[in-house]
């Protein structure tokens, strides 16, 4: 896992590097405040995709540096040229303390952009992303976004949730939720056989404690 350490908390994402045995697979890319694609290791010559989870600034952000990029295709459109109202990349333009640290002396929050990064490869439910020793399964979860995915690896249990679960703050009030749709994903999430998740924020979670949240989610929501 990699982190922005210097960016603001409530931006700051979590990156996950997996290493296949064919491929690598690269969750998310956080928001390219740096350039990320230099502190991630692959052996020469070895593919690399890079998967977002979902459009918004925070998990999209150093996606362009990457050239095998995959994405839910409910939100493909966007990715093409990662407007402001998709990636909700305004909202750090004008934030207080957007980094604790400058990547540079003439740096400044509000020349903040996030390049387009088309995607090669379109993923719906049931997808399915071989790594050669270990595959995972493309999960629709919206609610926190139209178009909100995760990755599942089923015979290990864990799984790569985005923003859909995590141990942090759920943020289900931006202009593209549904927390109508996030209920039925918490439903899901549930049933679900999940030994350890690993969310794009916060720390992991064993299967445990992502039911209880899930749960809890539930019970504040549903009432």
């Amino acid at each position: 896992m990699l982190t922005e350490p210097f960016v603001t908390d409530y931006c700051r994402a979590n990156i996950w590097h997996v290493r296949g045995n064919d491929i690598d697979l690269l969750v998310d890319t956080g928001m390219g405040i740096c350039p990320l694609a230099p502190e991630i290791e692959t052996p020469q010559g070895k593919p690399l995709l890079a998967v977002a989870t979902h459009v918004h600034l925070d998990h999209v952000g150093s996606l362009h540096e990457f050239a095998w990029r995959a994405g839910p295709r409910i939100e493909a459109s966007f990715f093409e040229t990662m407007p402001d109202e998709a990636t909700y990349a305004n909202m750090f333009r004008n934030f207080p303390g957007a980094v604790s640290e400058l990547p540079c002396p003439d740096w400044h929050s509000a020349d903040y952009m996030i390049a387009p990064a088309p995607l090669q490869r379109l993923l719906d439910e049931g997808d399915v992303i071989d790594l050669g020793d270990r595959s995972f399964t493309v999960l629709h979860l919206p609610g926190h976004s139209p178009g909100s995915i995760g990755l599942f690896d089923e015979l290990n249990g864990t799984l790569f949730s985005g923003d859909a679960i995590h141990g942090g703050f759920l943020v289900d009030d931006m202009p593209d939720s549904n927390r109508t749709a996030y209920c039925a994903t918490m439903r899901r999430l549930i049933g679900l056989p999940v030994r350890i998740a690993h969310g794009g924020h916060a720390d992991s979670i064993d299967g445990t404690r992502m039911r209880e949240i899930a749960e809890d989610y539930l019970r504040r929501n549903e009432e």
